[in-house]
């Protein structure tokens, strides 16, 4: 059974478990969201996920209400939540402002927000359930090395969706002040997964770093040399299976060097890509390809 369809069937008899033993049902319940497997992942059709997620999203934050102290659930809703909203709600805002749909690119990354910075919270929340104190200490951005310190290799995929989510909302937040001055905590985060797991999600963190890198100077430690190392341990990690880093390195190092037959060439070799040759990126894989399309038909606006 597809992941999603192992949640949607916990969502579906989670009432009938919660009207008889309130926390036993739930526990139950919850086990099959947690335990489903990969987010999504291989599913072919991306209106189906589109549809089917918020209902999914909304039974597991119930069942949280009911057992506050599952950090299973806390883990799936940060990595849902920031899921759904970057490949549905952010990536039609960034379509959205590419054609010039202004107000309505504002409004999707204003949603975008907001539902990373619900990820965060639980991430966060399921980080001080295992290491009581250490959100207080994130969030002030103060001794990040002490804490993350604390962090054991089992829960590497909390560490990650969480800075993920926190990440993802800085980016729409920018007008934020104090939001963009938490960047070095979710940049540590996943400094300290990369060294924890390096082949975590085969290769998300390098896929994290290979963008953050690539928009930082050289003068301050990144730039298209430290970009392209990130680029390569993921494409390694990964065996070239993911189209995530292919279409981070044209976005971020590409554009930026205005290097428009290499960004070209490269977003055309993602849309050629065979997503069923890699089943357990499928998803991903495809929206990578939207992703693509939406830039090449807009070249002329990323390109002097």
């Amino acid at each position: 059974m597809k992941p999603w369809k192992n949640r949607l069937l916990a969502a579906a008899v989670a009432p009938l478990l919660l009207a008889g033993c309130r926390t036993t049902g739930a526990r139950i319940a919850a086990s099959a969201f947690t335990g489903a497997g990969p987010t999504f992942a291989q599913d072919d059709d991306p209106e189906l996920v589109r549809d089917a997620v918020p209902f999914a999203l909304k039974t597991m934050e119930a069942l949280l209400a009911t057992i506050p102290d599952d950090v299973g659930l806390m883990r799936t809703l940060a990595a849902d939540f920031t899921q759904y909203a970057y490949a549905f709600v952010q990536q039609d805002a960034d379509a959205a402002e590419l054609a010039g749909r202004a107000a309505e690119a504002r409004a999707g990354r204003e949603r975008a927000r907001k539902l990373f910075l619900r990820a965060r919270e639980y991430g966060l929340r399921g980080l001080d359930e295992l290491y009581p104190g250490i959100s207080s200490r994130l969030r002030s951005a103060r001794d990040l090395g002490p804490a993350l310190d604390r962090v054991k290799k089992k829960d590497v995929d909390l560490l990650y969706w969480t800075a993920a989510a926190w990440a993802l909302a800085i980016t729409d937040g920018k007008s934020d002040m104090q939001l963009v001055s938490e960047l070095p905590a979710p940049v540590a985060m996943m400094r300290r997964g990369l060294v924890l797991d390096e082949g975590f999600g085969q290769g998300a963190f390098h896929e994290f770093l290979l963008t953050y890198e690539g928009g930082r100077s050289v003068a301050d430690g990144g730039g298209p040399v430290v970009a392209r190392q990130h680029l390569e341990r993921a494409l390694a990690l990964s065996g070239g299976n993911k189209l995530g880093p292919q279409l981070s390195w044209a976005e971020t190092v590409l554009v930026q060097q205005q290097d428009r037959a290499a960004f070209e060439a490269e977003l055309r070799r993602i849309i050629a890509f065979d997503v069923d040759g890699a089943p357990e990126h499928r998803l991903a894989n495809i929206i990578a390809q939207r992703r693509a399309r939406v830039l090449l038909a807009h070249l002329d606006d990323l390109f002097a």
